[in-house]
């Protein structure tokens, strides 16, 4: 093996090693603002009612219906709207938020089905 030959092997094995790092670093990222942060809705509330999330981060709601009848996730202060069958679940992405309160309500049971995310 020359001298060439020898540097590009390194060369290589430098190139696999830094993909490889970088490939677990960025697996890492996605599970981390893949943590999902479950709502459920029942009784025509929202169950917490007041959700704490990290500020600075994209967030994923799991939104659980267990009531049998449709509701709508709304909140302008997020600017979301989802609607959610009944006995199902939706995903809904936010962020990254800033630190403060975020009001959200079912529109269809507006009276009930309040609540806020406090990011922090």
């Amino acid at each position: 093996m020359n001298t060439i030959q020898s540097v590009l092997l390194s060369c290589r094995k430098v190139a696999v090693l830094v993909m490889g790092t970088a490939a677990i670093i960025c697996s890492s990222t996605v599970m981390a603002a893949e943590a999902a942060h479950v709502l459920i809705i029942q009784d025509h509330r929202f169950q917490p009612a007041e959700l704490v999330v990290p500020s600075g981060k994209k967030i994923k709601l799991s939104v659980e219906n267990r009531d049998s009848t449709p509701e709508e996730f709304e909140s302008h202060d997020l600017n979301r709207e989802k609607v959610i069958a009944g006995k199902s679940t939706a995903t809904i992405f936010v962020g990254p938020l800033a630190p403060g309160r975020y009001s959200f309500y079912g529109e269809f049971n507006e009276k009930t089905a309040q609540g806020v995310i406090v990011a922090q």
